[in-house]
């Protein structure tokens, strides 16, 4: 292991990262399982959406110079020809001048109307309908090709699919895609001060929810989260829990990577010849790190306060894992708002504050969520934003605009 010991700045963490990561191969999967991974082809469509002109209301096809003139009180009479339901064939028919066929929305625009005018405007009688209004050419209309055209590139490489590009890949006949495969994740919580789900807290324990707060994070970002349990603040212990870990293409532990007695994440580390990348982040919360390699398996070392951990995670580890499924955006969108309070801190460290943000008169405002200690995870419970306070700044005056971070946002670059 090549010990860098080195305290970077959130930048310098997320470069150092990035350029760490290999993204994962590629798997074929069902669309119905589509939604949220990420493509890994291009797709280009082979054919027309819609394949034909068809009809956007139920209503009637016309010719648009028959209705002029046309009002309630002086309607245009056209004598209905026929019918062309949705999905049936507009083959042979015909809308001649003063005539009108009656049409079903998605059914196919027949020769010679150039309009569609919806039900709500006409009134029928003994063969004929009686339009109310003038419509316009094309009205209602919908064209061959105006959602997808023949060789169009309709997704990327690297998109995240919506569901609505998984309906466009069912419109376009794809049953399953290729995609990214999923990096599995093993998270390790360590500490004899750590007690779990069920346990008996004793005296000096606190209950881990580092573990559960990580796990949930991973699903989020669609990883395949396996939770390993705690490392006691053993060297045997830790070590064989991180060599348990290292199956998975991603490491996560949460504490003993700062300078305590019994913190041996770091000479596990040595012991796994995983070369340590970076040790400090200047960055409150969530100074003490140990993120490393090994081949291209990643293992981050987070600190252990719930707030640190939850923070690291969102600035660091998130944009990993999106990188490694291929992702092509990875950044959460960072915006101005007023800031409603005073702050002060000390300078030497940003500071990412947990916030939420209202828009009035289409502007942002934000405030803090409370108490800002790291172990308190109600203020990130209540957060939709970490605002951002430089480095070097020191205060900061209500009415000021500030940088806030959407944290509930998808990411935009």
């Amino acid at each position: 292991m090549k010990n860098k010991n080195i305290t970077v700045s959130i930048e310098e963490a997320l470069k150092i990262i990035l350029n760490s990561v290999t993204p994962l191969n590629c798997e074929n999967i069902s669309i119905m399982e589509a939604s949220n991974r990420v493509l890994y082809e291009d797709i280009v469509s082979e054919i027309m959406v819609p394949p034909a002109d068809d009809s956007a209301m139920d209503g009637y096809a016309i010719i648009a110079d028959d209705t002029r003139g046309a009002s309630k009180n002086n309607p245009v009479k056209l004598q209905i020809t026929g019918e062309i339901q949705a999905g049936g064939s507009a083959v042979g028919k015909k809308v001649p001048k003063g005539t009108a066929i009656r049409i079903m929305t998605g059914a196919a625009i027949p020769e010679g109307a150039d309009s569609v005018i919806q039900f709500e405007d006409t009134e029928e009688k003994a063969g004929y309908v009686e339009i109310f209004r003038e419509t316009a050419k094309y009205e209602n209309c919908r064209f061959a090709g105006e959602n997808i055209k023949k060789g169009d590139t309709v997704l990327r490489k690297g998109d995240r699919l919506s569901s609505a590009d998984v309906g466009i890949l069912a419109s376009l006949n794809y049953s399953t895609v290729k995609a990214y495969k999923q990096p599995t994740v093993s998270i390790i919580s360590t500490g004899n001060e750590l007690a779990d789900l069920g346990e008996e807290i004793q005296v000096g324990q606190i209950r881990n929810v580092n573990a559960y707060t990580l796990y949930s994070e991973v699903k989020k970002y669609n990883a395949l989260p396996d939770y390993l349990g705690i490392a006691k603040d053993t060297l045997k212990d830790t070590k064989e829990m991180f060599l348990k870990a290292l199956k998975s293409d991603v490491v996560i532990s949460t504490g003993g990577v700062s300078m305590g007695r019994y913190d041996f994440v770091k000479e596990i580390y040595s012991d796994l010849n995983i070369e340590i990348q970076f040790e400090w982040v200047n960055v409150k919360p969530g100074r003490p790190w140990a993120f490393g390699k090994k081949g291209n398996k990643l293992i981050f070392g987070l600190p252990g306060n719930p707030v640190s951990t939850l923070t690291s995670f969102i600035q660091f580890v998130r944009p990993a894992l999106l990188r490694l499924m291929g992702a092509k955006r990875i950044r959460k969108p960072i915006v101005n708002a007023f800031l409603k309070e005073d702050i002060n801190k000390q300078s030497g460290k940003v500071h990412l504050l947990r916030g939420f943000f209202t828009i009035k008169n289409n502007e942002f405002h934000v405030s803090t969520t409370g108490n800002q200690n790291s172990s308190v995870l109600r203020s990130m419970s209540d957060a939709n934003c970490l605002i951002v306070i430089p480095e070097n700044t020191t205060a900061v005056k209500a009415g000021t605009k500030v940088a806030i971070q959407l944290i509930d946002h998808d990411e935009v670059e």
